[in-house]
């Protein structure tokens, strides 16, 4: 209560009906500063201090990496292009740039490498196999079959690069070989070859977009291993006969070869081609005469061999019996017939692969049935004798996973005692006439051996004595001369 004229008091003015006024800060209500507070300035002017260098020394490590990876790469572009002989010479440069003229501390680095590659050949050493003399190196696809000449002097190859190549072999171990090119007509992918006459001429089987051809070459001895080691500049052979589609479309999938010297034969080579479908085809190895052919009715061919006699031939294929025939010839030594004398039976399942033995009064057949069976076909057939079998013996190869591995290629060494057996990529010798393992040689490709031969003669190996040697191709381009292992006299 007072006046009229007395003034309202501000507290008692509705809120929304006045201003605020500021409110007026008396020096002992302003706020002090505690000492927590004090600190955290002094660190932030530390910090602020220490900013500066910081960040420059890390500017600057960041330029010294970037002129360092720089000086790195040139000195990687440089050792890129040195020479081949000065990058074997120093082929630790990468790791360890040494400048030109400092003093040769890391000699012995150096060292240690010629010491771990020394290692690696003594690696290399024990993977050798101890039967495995040399290396026929030069083709350039897979080899795909090969033979030896008849005095052993000369080995032909074929191959998928088309091109047939005959290696002179005067010294199994010699580290250099004269080697004869021929190269087959344009489009023959060649599948078999099989010496014609001695060592003078060839038969290559090749296919071909229209079925499989065949080209005898003539003179195509390589020339002698003396003088200088580079190929002789011969003019290459001529094909002196040929003959286009002998089995229709189907290829070839061997040739054998053998001098006819059984009965009235005059000594000259009959030839035979084996289809992979039925057909057998039997040529006159120097006149190119077909002279008959024989079928086995058994859905396909695995493989066929004529005696070394030219009298039989007989044929593996689909089922399990292995039919033989005869080649009958004329008092003027011609071909008179060819006709089937017996039937080889006893195995259970197809047989993959066989050969006569050197004396051609023996077959040995390998089957899918595990086993290796021994035939005696001198019998008196035209009496109905049946052949008889002589041994049956396991075969000694499995895989894995235990399982009974397949012979794809067979063949037995002139003197009758080392059966040679292919699987794959592993080649195996056995003792012919117990089946007992001599020695086995896995991977003894790199890849899948193509076939094998043996030279018919010993062969000079080094300064030790004269020796029989196994040739072996496969799918990695290469060729393999093998000792033979020793045979036991019990």
């Amino acid at each position: 209560p007072g006046s009229a004229d007395a003034p309202t008091p501000r507290s008692l003015l509705p809120e929304h009906g006045r201003k605020a006024d500021p409110v007026p800060v008396l020096p002992h209500t302003q706020p002090h500063p505690s000492p927590l507070s004090g600190e955290k300035m002094a660190a932030v002017q530390v910090a602020s201090g220490l900013s500066v260098p910081l960040l420059s020394a890390l500017l600057g490590g960041a330029v010294a990496l970037v002129f360092l990876a720089g000086y790195l790469r040139r000195k990687r572009a440089d050792i890129a292009h040195l020479p081949p002989s000065a990058a074997a010479a120093a082929p630790d440069l990468p790791k360890q740039v040494r400048p030109a003229g400092q003093n040769k501390k890391g000699g012995g680095h150096a060292r240690v490498h010629h010491h771990h590659a020394s290692a690696a050949d003594k690696e290399a050493g024990k993977k050798h196999h101890h039967l495995d003399v040399n290396t026929l190196r030069g083709h350039t696809d897979c080899v795909t079959a090969l033979d030896f000449s008849s005095d052993a002097c000369n080995l032909a190859t074929v191959c998928a690069d088309g091109v047939v190549r005959v290696f002179r072999i005067d010294d199994a171990s010699s580290k250099s070989f004269k080697i004869l090119k021929i190269n087959l007509p344009a489009g023959a992918h060649p599948t078999a070859i099989a010496y014609s006459e001695g060592s003078s001429s060839v038969v290559v089987a090749a296919q071909a977009l229209l079925g499989s051809s065949l080209y005898m070459y003539a003179d195509v001895g390589a020339p002698p291993t003396g003088g200088n080691k580079q190929q002789g500049k011969l003019s290459p052979p001529e094909i002196k006969w040929d003959h286009k589609k002998i089995h229709g479309k189907e290829s070839v999938l061997n040739l054998a070869a053998a001098r006819a010297t059984h009965g009235t034969g005059d000594g000259s080579t009959i030839v035979i081609s084996c289809s992979e479908a039925t057909d057998i085809k039997i040529w006159h190895g120097k006149s190119g005469k077909e002279l008959g052919t024989v079928d086995t009715n058994q859905l396909k061919n695995n493989m066929a061999d004529i005696s070394p006699n030219g009298r039989f031939i007989a044929a593996a294929a689909f089922t399990a019996d292995v039919k033989v025939w005869e080649i009958v010839y004329s008092k003027d030594s011609s071909v008179k017939e060819v006709h089937r004398v017996m039937q080889l039976k006893g195995h259970k399942s197809a047989v993959t692969s066989l050969c006569f033995t050197p004396d051609s009064e023996k077959i040995i057949t390998a089957s899918k049935d595990g086993t290796i069976r021994v035939w005696n076909i001198n019998v008196r057939y035209h009496l109905d004798e049946d052949p008889k079998t002589l041994r049956v013996l396991p075969v000694p190869l499995h895989d894995s996973k235990g399982s009974t591995c397949l012979y794809e290629h067979m063949g037995i060494s002139p003197d009758g005692k080392v059966l040679a057996v292919t699987s794959g990529s592993t080649l195996q010798w056995l003792c012919a006439e117990t089946g007992v393992v001599l020695d086995t040689a896995e991977k003894a490709h790199e890849g899948a051996i193509s076939g094998i031969a043996w030279a018919p003669r010993t062969i000079p190996n080094g300064s030790g004595a004269p020796t029989f040697i196994l040739a072996s191709c496969g799918d990695d381009k290469k060729v393999k001369l093998w000792l033979a292992p020793e045979v036991s006299s019990t």
